[in-house]
């Protein structure tokens, strides 16, 4: 469980008002066919969580725990700083017949890779007994921030304070994040 439900909120959290979420509302809109849409986003998630968390089980002979410590912190802080920051929507071309669940498959992995959510998926990889479950946790709050995004597309906006929910996400990643590095320095 340790392994599996720290990534899962952080992903979660970290997934709320980022451009992968405003990707999947332009999804939503453009295709109005969710299933696919989640299903593609669920497997772009699932692969670049495992990626991720792959990425940091390889970290772990290579630097001691504080260090890992540290990544995590500073792994927090972006994200949180991140949060901070307005979000602009990535564009959707529609060009190729690609299909919906490829489309989707195929943009949201783009978007997710090299994204905060990947790093800090790898350094609580890098921290958990269970690479696989970090990933599979990782993956399941990706997949649950997005699921009410598609199914409430453009709806999502009124029915949801995504902006207050964002700014809360980022908060909660800056204490977190500072408590972390103040910890991994041994300064409390």
């Amino acid at each position: 469980m340790d392994a599996l439900l720290p990534p899962l909120v952080a992903a979660f959290l970290a997934e709320w008002g980022d451009r992968t979420q405003l990707l999947a509302i332009l999804l939503a809109s453009r295709f109005q066919r969710p299933r696919p849409i989640l299903i593609g986003i669920a497997i772009a998630a699932l692969l670049n969580s495992l990626l991720s968390a792959g990425g940091g089980h390889l970290l772990v002979p290579l630097i001691n725990f504080r260090a890992i410590t540290l990544m995590t912190a500073l792994a927090l802080l972006f994200a949180g700083a991140g949060a901070l920051l307005p979000q602009k929507a990535p564009r959707l071309e529609t060009k190729g017949a690609g299909g919906v669940l490829f489309a989707s498959f195929f943009a949201f992995g783009v978007l997710e890779f090299g994204d905060k959510t990947q790093f800090i998926t790898a350094t609580l990889a890098a921290r958990a007994d269970t690479v696989f479950l970090a990933a599979i946790g990782a993956g399941i709050g990706v997949l649950l921030a997005n699921v009410p995004t598609v199914l409430l597309a453009d709806r999502l906006t009124t029915t949801l304070p995504v902006r207050t929910f964002r700014l809360f996400a980022g908060l909660i990643f800056l204490v977190a994040g500072t408590i972390t590095a103040l910890s991994s320095l041994r300064l409390i």
